[in-house]
């Protein structure tokens, strides 16, 4: 039972667990702590594992001092969609090339903008590219690096990495995973976020 300005719970019951509906209850409280001036409501709320589930969503105004029983309609509460996990504006460390598997160089990073643009550190230079992100589709194009020279394998990996990259034709962004695959579903590039 809950009291007007300010409101304050005067009384409670908890079930654990309820059982089938309709739940019978019974609200035990000081009578004492009633003010003729004050209005007072019920409120009742499912919650499964601490995830509210079901609520009254409408003022259900008692008087407390009366034995008459109450029925309280509740509403499914309609959970809140997570903001999609989006590929833009995070930094990415490379997990997985196709061809050579986990990169053994200095860590790889991959970045893309919405305002079209990709780039990070490979195993051995810098990159840029253009990129073009539409719903979970991703091309990337016209990669270019600054041009370290780095030990034979180190670039064999750097080659694998842009050669992905510009295989790419869609993502999926998972758990902090993101996963490039190319034109036929394959995965070619696996990442995870950098923290």
């Amino acid at each position: 039972i809950l009291a007007d300005a300010p409101a304050k719970i005067i009384g409670q019951q908890q079930f654990k667990p309820a059982g089938q509906v309709p739940i019978s209850f019974e609200i035990k409280f000081d009578p004492s702590v009633i003010r003729a001036q004050m209005t007072y409501a019920l409120q009742a709320r499912i919650t499964v594992d601490g995830r509210l589930m079901f609520i009254s969503d409408v003022r259900h105004q008692v008087n407390p001092l009366t034995d008459v029983p109450q029925t309280i309609m509740l509403k499914m509460v309609t959970p809140s969609k997570e903001p999609a996990a989006s590929v833009f504006d995070q930094l990415w460390v490379v997990d997985y090339v196709d061809g050579i598997g986990a990169i053994t160089a200095p860590q790889a990073t991959f970045r893309v903008s919405e305002a079209g643009k990709a780039g990070g550190s490979g195993p051995c230079n810098a990159y840029f590219a253009t990129a073009k992100v539409e719903g979970q589709a991703i091309a990337i194009g016209d990669i270019g690096s600054t041009y370290k020279a780095c030990a034979p394998d180190v670039m064999a990996e750097e080659k694998a990495l842009f050669d992905a990259l510009a295989k790419a034709a869609s993502y999926k962004v998972d758990a902090g995973k993101l996963t490039i695959s190319d034109k036929d579903g394959r995965e070619i590039l696996r990442f995870s976020a950098a923290s």
